[in-house]
């Protein structure tokens, strides 16, 4: 005869014991959960932050950096000393193909490219004064999410998901979709120095844009979604009934 405590040690090297904690930990309300939902230093009035950095997306100075001296010297030669990292043959200064104008009450500068999101200029917060230290994609993607180049860093993802934790616990506090193997790979949304729980959970798989944006295994193959809704129901239910007579 063994006690149901023994049992759990002993069964599976121990990782019943392991659940077991882990449930008592979360009845009691241990203030040590890392994913536990904490209050912002300052009054936040976001709640939610979409983070949508644009692998390849158009340059700024055919968007919304208007820039009237790279108008006037197109076509000119750099007046600056040539990157350190050249892949390619370096030319002359081109301007952007797109014409500029000012939208809005705060005259913001917008091109051509995007008519409709120039009817919104007052909506929108740019951001001109970034710049970076790394002319290669890979050390400047990297920097981006990570805030350095050289060493192994906490991304972005992952600072927010230590400092403000989730009120979710049901679904990742931070989840990355598509994301890139080139250009700093897993460390773009990875955790760094910080717990790993705190790592970005990816979403369909790594590098290729073209897959459906789903979570693996999470596609049920033999219910529809009608099935799987009364099925759902039905968990929910039996909970609640459970509720109401164990108090």
């Amino acid at each position: 005869m063994i006690t149901r405590r023994e049992m759990l040690r002993q069964s599976g090297a121990g990782f019943g014991s392991l659940a077991l904690a882990g449930l008592l930990a979360e009845a009691q309300g241990q203030q040590s959960d890392s994913l536990a939902a904490r209050p912002p230093r300052f009054p936040a009035r976001a709640k939610r932050v979409i983070f949508l950095f644009m692998h390849g997306g158009p340059s700024a100075v055919d968007t919304f950096d208007y820039k009237p001296l790279l108008l006037r010297d197109s076509g000119k030669p750099l007046p600056f000393a040539k990157p350190r990292v050249v892949f390619a043959q370096t030319g002359n200064l081109l301007r952007s193909p797109w014409e500029f104008r000012q939208h809005g009450q705060s005259g913001a500068w917008v091109s051509s490219l995007f008519p409709n999101v120039a009817h919104m200029a007052d909506d929108l917060a740019i951001v001109k004064s970034i710049h970076g230290s790394n002319p290669a994609h890979g050390g400047a993607c990297l920097k981006i999410h990570t805030g350095s180049d050289t060493f192994v860093r906490p991304s972005l993802g992952a600072w927010i998901s230590y400092g403000l934790g989730t009120e979710n616990r049901n679904l990742p506090s931070f989840i990355t979709l598509n994301p890139t193997l080139g250009h700093g790979g897993v460390q773009n949304f990875g955790a760094g120095f910080l717990p790993a729980i705190h790592q970005g959970t990816r979403i369909a798989l790594p590098g290729d844009a073209k897959t459906p944006v789903t979570i693996p295994n999470a596609v049920n193959s033999e219910l529809s979604p009608d099935e799987q809704r009364l099925q759902i129901d039905l968990v929910r239910e039996t909970e609640q009934l459970r509720k109401e007579r164990t108090g």
